[in-house]
């Protein structure tokens, strides 16, 4: 009896030291919700929001294995995550996914806290995505935009007048990250001036960009019981080999190639004098960098890992917000006419618009703002790993615990938003210039704190310059026989359920395209 009550009195005391947790849904012995994550596969965000709902919180705890999985769609919770407990919740997970994507975690999004990440991460704020940097490759971004004119124009036939959204989008963002990363738009030898559409390579290498985007941080059984991995049961492990032997085979020609020339020009450097070269694209950033010694300061894995990391940061949410924008604004024909009125006022049809009209544009800005307020291309933001025991929201955090923000459930909150589904640019209009970053989290467009997105100025320019060439250079209307758009998501995510096809009309002089 005194044994049984010792112990008891342990355990007590074990509970009581811990904290509460957040409410959740009843768990199982060792599996914890593991049971209803696979019940509600391929779809698991949208049981979570169930869960939220029915427990009536904006913090939920579930148990996925020996994990706290912690969901938050409250703004003020979302900023004591990103702010007040950034450096405790600043690691990521370690799954066989994030492992293979980030060439066993060498990149800067994907890499658990420590040496590694510091370092990538300076290289990425202060070498790669710095100021002066963006401002050295702003052709290349005219280039592109440029391009994305031609080529919407020229696909524009007598007979058939039809654009695909989706696939005008996604490839235009991945011409312009390649562009930017590799210094070409295509992996063959098409020149860099042709306006012709993707070819095999392009369309297999967005396309496998898409799918590492759609399995990482998915919910795998194996990533919460370490034990099953190597088995596949869900085939995942099979999906991300294959998408890494994709990108391995499109770009690390490219990489090597890059590494020999650097070997070779150092060889000279030795003979002539060093001299001090311009980059040409991003990738000559990564191969170039020294260290105190001037020897490379990356390894060919980090190379591998940031090029990648880089290609896939760009491609979904601009292509994303693009679509759903005109998806929603094709059956808000007074919204559509609202941002085709500023873009006339500020611009005018006798010039393209450019960068530097963007802080004009507050119309336009607020209609891409409420394009990812509503339809955010991920659920979730990137799992944050408690480093050590936390609180938020008064509840205790324990350490391991993966910590997600509700992206829908932060923008489409109807205790911060006023009929939260309805898509109204003008409920963005409250300042003199309106940005796409939300700073209190109201949404999430580019996340902030140790993690944030430090592309932000060049995801904006990409975002905002697609849409607006796009609306400043064709007249836009739906199908024969189409009198509403079905704005119907995806059943296993929140992409537009079918991609939006619409019919083009060019409104600009016939110079402006060529």
């Amino acid at each position: 009896m005194v044994a049984a009550a010792l112990l008891l009195l342990f355990f007590v005391k074990k509970n009581k030291s811990q904290g509460q947790l957040p409410p959740g849904p009843a768990t199982l012995p060792f599996i914890g919700n593991m049971h209803q994550v696979i019940l509600s596969k391929p779809a698991v965000f949208r049981w979570i929001h169930r869960q939220l709902k029915e427990t009536s919180t904006d913090i939920l705890c579930l148990r996925l294995g020996g994990t706290h999985v912690i969901a938050v769609t409250c703004p003020e919770i979302a900023c004591e995550v990103l702010r007040k407990n950034d450096d405790v919740l600043a690691s990521r997970p370690t799954t066989f996914a994030s492992g293979s994507f980030s060439y066993g975690y060498k990149g800067s999004i994907l890499t658990p806290h420590g040496e590694q990440w510091k370092k990538m991460r300076r290289v990425l704020t202060s070498e790669v995505l710095s100021p002066s940097m963006e401002q050295k490759f702003q052709h290349v971004r005219g280039e592109e935009y440029h391009h994305l004119l031609r080529y919407i124009n020229t696909s524009l036939a007598p007979n058939n007048n039809t654009i695909d959204v989706r696939h005008v989008a996604q490839h235009f963002c991945g011409n312009i990250i390649r562009r930017l990363v590799l210094g070409k738009r295509y992996f063959s030898d098409i020149p860099a001036s042709s306006s012709a559409g993707p070819g095999h390579d392009e369309l297999a290498h967005v396309a496998a960009l898409f799918t590492l985007l759609n399995h990482l941080y998915c919910f795998c059984v194996s990533d919460y019981l370490p034990a099953l991995q190597g088995l596949d049961l869900e085939g995942h492990e099979r999906v991300a080999k294959n998408v890494m032997a994709v990108l391995n085979g499109l770009h690390d020609p490219v990489i090597e190639e890059r590494i020999r020339e650097r070997s070779n020009n150092n060889a000279l450097d030795d003979k002539k004098g060093a001299q001090k070269r311009e980059p040409r694209d991003f990738l000559d950033v990564l191969v170039y960098l020294e260290d105190a010694q001037g020897q490379p300061l990356l390894s060919l894995q980090d190379i591998r890992a940031q090029t990648a990391e880089m290609m896939y940061a760009l491609v979904d949410n601009p292509s994303n917000a693009v679509e759903w924008a005109f998806a929603e604004m094709m059956n808000r024909p007074e919204v559509m006419q609202k941002a085709i009125d500023e873009l006339d006022m500020v611009v005018g049809k006798d010039r393209l618009v450019e960068e530097s009209d963007i802080p004009q544009l507050n119309y336009l800005k607020s209609c891409i703002r409420e394009a990812f307020r509503i339809h955010p291309y991920h659920p979730f933001n990137p799992p944050h790993v408690a480093m050590a025991d936390t609180t938020l929201a008064g509840y205790t955090i324990p350490k391991g615990s993966h910590v997600i923000l509700s992206r829908i459930g932060l923008g489409r909150n109807p205790k911060v938003w006023d009929d939260p589904m309805e898509f109204r640019p003008e409920r963005h209009l409250n300042t003199a210039n309106v940005l796409l970053s939300e700073p209190g989290l109201r949404f999430i467009s580019f996340s902030s704190g140790r993690r944030g997105c430090p592309g932000i100025s060049l995801g904006t320019s990409a975002t905002m310059m697609m849409f607006a060439r796009m609306l400043q250079g064709f007249t836009w209307m739906k199908l024969p026989g189409i009198d509403t758009i079905d704005l119907q998501e995806s059943k296993i995510g929140l992409a537009l359920a079918e991609p939006l096809v619409l019919r083009a009309k060019p409104r600009l002089a016939a110079h402006l395209y060529r």
